[in-house]
């Protein structure tokens, strides 16, 4: 967290420095002080002007404490946890007394507002840190203990992964891993556990783990918001990024966690600026980075059940009761995937059957052999990478031509590609295994059943639109905006215009991404999008407030 976490970051010039100090309140400090300590949420950012300050992980049950890094003059303390909430799981105290300059959250928000250079020095030092507390003890503060063919114990280890928590993730089907973890005071019945600071979470979930970390939506932190955008996918992070940057309060709530169904594509290859392909995982990692610097309130899993208009505001309750009271709401919760109906599709679910081939499933299953299922260009980047990690992969679609769905430029990587057989006119029929998938039967152009670590289901999917209410869809569940906007209601009238871009029939209810009827279904068109919808949210509130 000192200097060995940031060395490729520059220090803060002189000039620099002295702005930094303006935003903060100096206080004199004595040895042994505690400025922050793990739990605490909400603390405050430290600037060392002299004396010394250890950070230090604190003792766990079964290792004494650590000393993560000593700082001294023209250092500062504090982690990514800052911008976004996250309890700290570190603890800075005094080495050497001297003085310190305290920032706390709202003047650090004004500060990264207020100027640029700061903002980006700072971005820039606390995602270095990130990068390398991730890499060392400060990791062993927060341990996920499961088996990798657990769907629970997958889908936290996803989840930690996606919010690029700092944590050790350890396979108990290792036997020798199994013995050392024996007396940590949990059994197999207690998987998948989660181990923070040192206590156990027996049957930890991703909404649990949040609750811990203080990553859980709490009423007290947003009374009414500006803006509530539900689902964080490309569109949403997009809505949430253009909105916060232009001043607009705005939460970020999604379901499970960022990226959306983006999250799940190996590898974008036409994405505009990245001539040499992006990772979902990367372009979620930089756009969840920019969404809280511009000060987003990013909360997850956080699952909408509900949304319901009054004239003066819009009500989102949430699974758990909580209610997000909003002026506006910019719906992307994009689509559901589907499954094929298989007896067992359920069980092996996290436990051999993946909906993504992002590097957690690619590194499940590096060097096996594969079953990659559909015909667009999903499945065929997945194909690819999957051979790119050493597996054998069978590309099974249901069509007589590859080239019906997918891009031409997939398709001829694909034929090219030793390590990927194609089986067209071909469906996967039966699955079979013990804990795990194990094996599938395929029938049509092939007739036979193949070994197989890890089937890759790409075969489309259905908007997540359940939970609108009387919002207007079409008849696949697509929600209808602007001028596809049909039924007309007295809230029109009285406002007395039309709904704008993005807009749904419900005011002030926007909707962008693969969820709005007409969409590109392209991470650049649902940025696109998500961008555009803000425009059209703040002539709604505009509107609003001179009505009123």
């Amino acid at each position: 967290m000192g200097a060995a976490g940031t060395r490729n970051v520059p220090e803060p010039t002189d000039a620099q420095w002295e702005r930094m100090l303006r935003y903060g309140v100096p206080t004199a400090t004595h040895e042994g002080d505690v400025l922050f300590a793990a739990g605490d949420r909400w603390y405050d950012l430290v600037l060392v002007e002299s004396g010394t300050v250890d950070i230090v992980r604190e003792p766990l049950k079964w290792i004494e404490e650590t000393r993560i890094a000593t700082l001294g003059p023209r250092s500062f303390a504090g982690e990514l946890g800052l911008l976004n909430g996250q309890r700290a799981f570190l603890t800075a105290r005094v080495a050497q007394p001297g003085r310190v300059h305290r920032i706390d959250h709202d003047a650090l928000q004004r500060m990264m507002a207020e100027d640029d250079e700061l903002c980006d020095l700072m971005l820039r030092t606390l995602w270095a840190r990130r990068e390398q507390l991730r890499r060392g003890p400060a990791a062993w503060t927060l341990k996920i203990i499961g088996s990798g063919r657990s769907r629970e114990a997958v889908a936290l280890r996803r989840y930690a992964e996606r919010l690029d928590l700092v944590h050790t993730w350890v396979d108990i089907d290792d036997p020798e891993v199994a013995a050392v973890y024996a007396n940590h005071g949990f059994s197999l019945d207690d998987l998948p556990v989660a181990i923070v600071q040192g206590e156990n979470l027996p049957n930890a979930t991703p909404g649990q783990l949040a609750e811990v970390l203080g990553l859980a939506y709490a009423a007290e932190d947003d009374a009414t918001v500006d803006l509530a955008v539900v689902g964080a996918g490309p569109a949403g992070l997009a809505a949430a990024i253009y909105g916060a940057s232009e001043g607009l309060q705005t939460v970020l709530l999604d379901a499970v966690a960022p990226g959306g169904q983006s999250s799940a594509t190996s590898r974008i290859e036409n994405y505009l600026g990245f001539p040499f392909g992006v990772s979902g995982d990367d372009l979620t990692a930089q756009a969840s980075l920019q969404a809280i610097k511009f000060g987003v309130h990013v909360i997850a899993p956080c699952e909408a059940v509900q949304l319901d208009a009054d004239p003066g505001a819009l009500r989102l309750t949430l699974a758990d009761g909580a209610v997000v009271t909003a002026r506006a709401v910019v719906v992307t919760t994009g689509v559901a995937y589907r499954s094929l109906d298989l007896d067992r599709w359920k069980e092996f679910e996290g436990a051999g059957i993946h909906y993504a081939a992002s590097t957690l499933e690619l590194r499940q299953v590096a060097g096996s052999e594969v079953v990659v299922v559909g015909g667009a260009n999903s499945a065929g980047q997945a194909a690819l990478a999957l051979a790119a990690s050493g597996c054998r992969v069978r590309l099974v679609v249901r069509a007589d031509d590859l080239g019906r769905q997918m891009s031409s430029y997939l398709v001829d990587r694909i034929a090219d590609d030793v390590r990927i057989d194609v089986h067209t006119g071909t469906r996967v029929v039966g699955l079979d295994g013990d804990e795990a998938l194990e094996r599938v039967t395929l029938a049509g152009g092939v007739e036979q059943t193949v070994e197989c670590r890890g089937l890759f289901c790409f075969i489309g999917a259905e908007p997540a639109t359940g939970w609108l209410g009387t919002l207007e869809r079409d008849g696949d569940g697509f929600v209808h905006t602007g001028a596809d906007v049909v039924g007309l209601g007295d809230a029109w009238r009285d406002l007395g215009r039309m709904p704008l871009p993005f807009e749904t029939s419900v005011p002030r209810v926007f909707a962008a991404g693969d969820v709005r009827r007409g969409s590109m279904k392209r991470v650049a068109a649902a940025v696109g999008e998500g961008s555009s919808a803000v425009a059209s949210v703040h002539r709604a509130l505009a509107a609003a407030e001179v009505f009123a």
